[in-house]
């Protein structure tokens, strides 16, 4: 990239701040919900606009930065706007104006306590995750990736029983302990190179490195990383989460927390080692291995789950490893593939989380053994999580076949046509723990009254439109917002090339 291509431009840091500077707006509301509500929302808006501020310059590889503060010699707290950062900032950013609105729904319909700290908190959740998505180095990369974990504990904890409570503590002790990891792999790398700049292609590019230095490093991150990538043996904090209120799972699952684990797992791959690196001392192969036996174990894990949200909490493990797999394979197709997966699990899996949540909040249910008959009582909301099954399982028109399509073919791309058997197998996996779900809901008799319809709007609606999303972008993925198009730029500048 050339200097030319870089600008000043303190749009990263408003979007950032926007949400933190909703708190105390949010805390001093807390006796008039109306308004507490909308300053909620309001940030949201406005967040999004700022972010989508910056998608014509990263659509043409330009890159807004802002320095804040020189912390010592070559490391400073800084926040850059690259395509890659831009991609993932729209799908949370635009994601959290909808679980707002779901939320406030959610969470009065279920009369739930201590509402304003969980607005307070989710509004910290996404200042952080914006943080990760525009952070222009490990420094402060790492200082957003805490305070989200930092942050999403309270929301973990919300219902304050002894299940959430157990799960807020494992929650911490994975995380934070991953933090520890990452640390240590940030202050070896500045060992070894005097900067913790993102450099696409690779910051260690260039460096002579041995496989004794290369192979444990790489280890370090991916542990730092790796936990919040629920990649398996790291991943059982996930499914224990599910204490949670539904919309925390999908902040959890879609929006922050689990992408900003794969996210990192980019950027560590891409602009800390580099292609040339991953590949040179077999790296690539380390992550795809990880990345099969979660996807497999993940899914064969989903099929035994009676818990709506769990077998939903145990699809969203295998799922993340779409993305490791398509970082492992090394090919530009695959990686395009990767990051359209960002965003098209994203809309997939919090329609599923919404659609469980308005079924409990609704009905009361939380078990796929109790759905029978309440596609009849609850059309919109079954309707909705039928198309994102069908998504997740990667069948065409919904978005999930787009990006399953281009990891497919980056691996036949690479001659790596086993992986094409492991997304197969785990397509069959999907349908395996899917489509009993669907079939309870709309051909068991069930035993709900017709006059039990749908759950409340403000819950309703969020999922019915996260479901055409996830249908519009498997038709049009450059619609509205280029996804094709940004992931395309993001993966010309890190391979240095034309794409195949």
């Amino acid at each position: 990239m050339n200097m030319s291509d870089i600008y000043t431009s303190a749009v990263p840091l408003y979007a950032v701040l926007v949400s933190l500077a909703a708190v105390p707006l949010i805390i001093l509301s807390a006796k008039r919900q109306n308004l507490r509500e909308f300053w909620t929302i309001a940030a949201g808006v406005v967040k999004f606009i700022l972010v989508l501020t910056l998608l014509p310059g990263a659509l043409e590889n330009r890159v807004a930065t802002v320095r804040l503060f020189e912390i010592t010699p070559n490391i400073q707290l800084a926040l850059k706007a690259d395509a890659v950062g831009v991609f993932f900032a729209i799908v949370a950013s635009g994601l959290w104006i909808l679980t707002s609105i779901y939320s406030i729904g959610y969470m009065r319909g279920l009369g739930e306590h201590k509402q304003t700290r969980y607005f307070s908190y989710f509004a910290v959740c996404l200042s952080s995750t914006i943080g990760i998505a525009f952070a222009a180095n490990l420094v402060t990369f790492i200082l957003f990736y805490e305070i989200l974990t930092i942050a999403t504990y309270p929301l973990v904890i919300h219902k304050e029983t002894k299940e959430a409570i157990y799960a807020g503590r494992k929650y911490l002790a994975y995380t934070l302990t991953g933090g520890v990891f990452l640390i240590a792999a940030a202050a070896w790398t500045y060992q070894l190179n005097g900067n913790l700049d993102f450099v696409p292609g690779g910051l260690l590019q260039g460096l002579a490195l041995t496989a004794g230095t290369a192979v444990p490093l790489f280890f370090l991150f991916i542990a730092g990383v790796g936990v919040k990538a629920s990649i398996m043996p790291l991943h059982s904090w996930l499914p224990t989460a599910m204490a949670a209120p539904t919309p925390v799972s999908a902040l959890l699952h879609a929006v922050a927390v689990v992408k900003a684990g794969v996210f990192g797992i980019i950027r560590v791959s891409m602009f800390i080692f580099g292609p040339d690196i991953m590949v040179q001392f077999g790296l690539n192969r380390i992550l795809i291995v990880f990345a099969v036996i979660t996807i497999l174990v993940g899914s064969l894990l989903a099929l035994k789950q009676d818990n709506l949200k769990k077998r939903l909490a145990y699809s969203t493990i295998a799922h993340l490893s779409y993305i490791v797999l398509g970082v492992g394979i090394m090919s530009s197709t695959a990686l395009i593939g990767s990051l359209l997966h960002i965003a098209f699990h994203a809309t997939m899996k919090i329609t599923l989380f919404f659609c469980a949540g308005a079924i409990y909040v609704h009905l009361h249910k939380e078990n796929i053994s109790e759905l029978d008959g309440i596609g009849k009582t609850m059309p919109w909301t079954l309707g909705a999580f039928t198309v994102a099954s069908i998504g997740l399982a990667g069948i065409p028109p919904v978005n999930g076949f787009i990006s399953k399509w281009y990891l497919g073919a980056g691996a036949a791309d690479s001659g790596q046509f086993l992986l094409i058997v492991v997304l197969v197998v785990s397509g069959i996996l999907n349908v395996a723990y899917f489509s009993p779900i669907v079939h309870r809901s709309f051909f068991r008799k069930g035993q709900e009254q017709e006059t039990q319809k749908e759950a409340k709007p403000a819950m309703v609606i969020p999922l019915v439109l996260t479901a055409c999303l996830s249908l519009v972008f498997g038709l049009f993925p450059n619609l509205f917002f280029s996804f094709f198009r940004l992931a395309a730029q993001a993966v010309t500048g890190i391979f240095g090339g034309p794409l195949p």
